[in-house]
This record gives C-alpha cells, sequence and structure tokens, in this order.
C-alpha cells in the first residue's frame, strides 16, 4: 500500500493511495473464511455452507468493507505521519487504473486547518459599558410591565401614543395596489413600532369616524424590497379609539407578577434583581460584540471552505426546526443553504480565531469556573441545587456553561490587554424601546 500527498492550494490536499490487488484479494478471501463458518444459510447447517455460496452472497459486500478499511487506514496513517489536522470531511473518489496495473487506486481530497495570525489588541480602545440600576430603573420597568398587562377603554377624544386603535387602510405606488398595502379593521398599539413611524403620526390626533390620505416612502432597506425606497399614497380611516388602563400598583398586581402573598415591596425587590440580571447580560453582551469584533478586525486566516459548508448546514438545519416549531410546513418553505452562506463563513472564521486565542493563552474552562456559571443560572429556579444535579448527570448539558466560561475568559483577556475605559450607558437605550 502506497499513499502520496500532494498540496493542491493553501488548504486543500489530495492524497493518492494505491492499494495492491492481491493484498485486497487476501483479506477478502480471509474474511469470507471466517464468515463461513458462522453464517446460516437456509438449506444448510451452521458452518457447512460452501464457500462459492458464501462469496456468491457476501463477496461483493465484503470487498467493499475491505477496501474502505484499507482506504481509511491509510488516510489515517497519513495524516498522522504528516501531523496534519484535517477540517471537514475528506472527499475519496475512485481513480481508473491501468489495465494489468494489479492495483486499486484512490484519492481523498480534503482541507487542513488553516494558521491563524493573531493581531495585537494592546493599542485598540474598548469601551466597557456600566450601568448601575437605581430605584428609578425598578420604577420605569414596572409602569412597562403594569403597561404590558393594561386593558383599553373606547375614547371619544383623538388618537394619542400607547392608545389601541382600529383601521382600514388601502395604499397604491404608482396608482397600483401592493402586496401589504391594504387592510381592513387593523388592531394596533400606537408607539409599538408595529407601522412605520411616519404611518403612525399620521393617526395620531384623528377620532374615530375621519378619514386621511397621505404619502409615505418606504426606507431604502425596508425589509420588503418591492416598495423600499418608493413612495406610496395612502387612504385611512380611524374606526376605533381605545385608551389605556394601567392596572393598580397593589397586592393584586404583585400576585400576577408572582408574588404569592401580594406583598409590594416584595415585587420591587424581585424586580430589581430581574432588572439587575438582565442589565448584566446585555453589558456582557455588548462587550463581548466589541472583544469578537476587534479579534476578526486584527486576525489573518483563510477559512476552510469544507467548515463553512458544514455550518451552512448546520444553520439551515437550525431554522426548519424553528419554522417547524412555529408551525411552518417545510415542505413548503424550503430553506436554500446558500442564503446562509455569509453568516456561515463568519462564524466559522470567528471559531476558529477563538480556538487559536485560547490555546495561545492557555484560556481553557476551569472546572471551578464551570461550576460557578451553572450555579449562577439555577438561581433563578426555586431548587437551585437540583438543577445543579441534574446538569451534571450528564456532561453534554454543561458544554453551554463551558463555552460561555471561554467565550468570557477571551473578553477578560482582551479587555485586560487592551486600553479598555468605562463608559457610561443610558437604561432605556440599553433595554431597549420596549422598556422607554
Amino acid at each position: 500500500m502506497q499513499a502520496n500527498l500532494e498540496t493542491v492550494s493553501n488548504l486543500e490536499r489530495r492524497l493518492n493511495i494505491s492499494v495492491p490487488s492481491n493484498d485486497i484479494d487476501g483479506e477478502v478471501s480471509s474474511r469470507l473464511k471466517r464468515l463461513a463458518q458462522t453464517v446460516k444459510m437456509h438449506g444448510f447447517r451452521p458452518g457447512k455452507v460452501p464457500m462459492k455460496v458464501v462469496e456468491q452472497q457476501y463477496g461483493l459486500q465484503v470487498r467493499q468493507e475491505v477496501l474502505a478499511d484499507k482506504l481509511q487506514k491509510c488516510f489515517g496513517d497519513a495524516v498522522r505521519d504528516n501531523n496534519l489536522r484535517v477540517a471537514g470531511y475528506p472527499k475519496f473518489e475512485t481513480k481508473p487504473a491501468g489495465e494489468g496495473s494489479g492495483q486499486y487506486e484512490y484519492s481523498a481530497t480534503f482541507e487542513v486547518y488553516p494558521e491563524v495570525v493573531l493581531g495585537s489588541v494592546a493599542d485598540a480602545e474598548i469601551a466597557r459599558p456600566v450601568l448601575a440600576v437605581t430605584d428609578a430603573e425598578v420604577e420605569k420597568t414596572i409602569e412597562v410591565l403594569r403597561k404590558q398587562r393594561a386593558t383599553f377603554d373606547t375614547a371619544e377624544r383623538a388618537a394619542q401614543a400607547d392608545d389601541m386603535v382600529v383601521v382600514d387602510f388601502t395604499g397604491q405606488i404608482d396608482g397600483k395596489p401592493f402586496q401589504g398595502g391594504e387592510a381592513k379593521d387593523l388592531q394596533m398599539l400606537l408607539g409599538a413600532g408595529r407601522m412605520l413611524p411616519e404611518f403612525e403620526k399620521t393617526i395620531v390626533g384623528m377620532k374615530a369616524g375621519e378619514s386621511r390620505s397621505f404619502d409615505l416612502t418606504y426606507p431604502d432597506d425596508y425589509h420588503a424590497k418591492e416598495v423600499a425606497g418608493k413612495t406610496a399614497q395612502f387612504s385611512l380611516t380611524l374606526k376605533l379609539v381605545s385608551e389605556p388602563k394601567l392596572p393598580a400598583l397593589d397586592a393584586e398586581f404583585a400576585k400576577v407578577l408572582g408574588v404569592t402573598d401580594g406583598d409590594v415591596d416584595k415585587m420591587r425587590s424581585e424586580v430589581r434583581v430581574n432588572v439587575e440580571r438582565e442589565v448584566e447580560a446585555r453589558i456582557k453582551a455588548r462587550l463581548k460584540e466589541q472583544v469578537f469584533k476587534l479579534l476578526g478586525e486584527r486576525a489573518t486566516l483563510e477559512v476552510p471552505q469544507s467548515l463553512v459548508e458544514m455550518e451552512m448546514q448546520s444553520l439551515a438545519q437550525a431554522a426548519q426546526r424553528d419554522l417547524e416549531a412555529r408551525g411552518v410546513k417545510m415542505k413548503d418553505v424550503p430553506i436554500p443553504a446558500d442564503i446562509l452562506k455569509t453568516q456561515a463563513e463568519r462564524r466559522v472564521r470567528l471559531g476558529l480565531i477563538l480556538a487559536e486565542v485560547v490555546r495561545a493563552n492557555s484560556l481553557q474552562a476551569k472546572p471551578e469556573q464551570v461550576r460557578a456559571a451553572v450555579e449562577g443560572h439555577a438561581k433563578s429556579f426555586e431548587q437551585p441545587q437540583e438543577v445543579v444535579k441534574w446538569y451534571y448527570s450528564s456532561p453534554e448539558r454543561l458544554q453551554e456553561f463551558e463555552t460561555a466560561v471561554i467565550e468570557q475568559n477571551v473578553v477578560d483577556w482582551v479587555t485586560s490587554a487592551a486600553k479598555t475605559q468605562d463608559s457610561p450607558v443610558d437604561f432605556d437605550e440599553l433595554m431597549g424601546k420596549s422598556n422607554a
């Protein structure tokens, strides 16, 4: 058996394998003899099946198994001998052998992991978001929770922000109707952002029964490409205005939020804990985003396309599972993996960079770090110790915590190596419009 390794490109390699036919024939014969001792066939006693019958029945299958085993062994030996790190799966192909060559010839084409050159981050400037949760943020969050549980009563006044309205509208572009440009008895909450701000502003100040016509220009980056950047002419009728009625800040409201004894002070304390946890998570996410972006900008590497293709398939499968969970029949909405290529390439590239940062700086997750992460997660449950026990009952369940710890180690390392300064952040801006 001979193997010849050739370099096709920076990352691509081809292993040419040649196996003497006599080696294959001998191994096939040996396996068939062993099989004949145990095989059961109708009309013959065990161990008494003629070799010719065994060969007719199992010869092709055994030969394929022998060839596959030889190929895998040769490939594995070549990988070890040349100290190669194979990326993705090799592609095996049969090569036509010359007549009378007495050889089985194959090739295995594959990619290797690239060299990742990490740039220095010492001169980089990183703004670490900081925000201390005060009573004001707690009360603001409670108001959001009250708004989310508001009831609505019919109002005789003009519509204003936070009102629930019912409208009919029709729209045209260049005198023609367009998809999504018409609705009847559409219920919408003003200020929720369901429609474009210019659309909602037209409704503010109108009373039930009034109609208006107006022009609206869609943004150039609007998600519906067929109307992006175009101006539509709308006719709208306001049919109903309902004003919000917030629940009282009392024991009943506290019970709704899960405080069984209705203690309002206890409710505030629990809201504070939840707000602090959410603020911490969002600040960590922002800092991580900065760090990962910086590492990506400073690193140099070539991305193996075999890994990109695997990641594309993984993303497509995840999207399919998500849509199926939402009740979408995937046979009606197939997801072409190609549309995920940009995202897949970005994820693979970042993964390779992070792996090199971890390796070069010994940032692997320590057992005590993983334990702390699991216990921190378990605190939000009624029986934390049972949750911890459940995660540790299966090593696979700890993987997400190990990943999170490693990522945090990378963030900590980069922020300590770079020029990092605290940067106060606004609560509303951090939490998003829903908390404004």
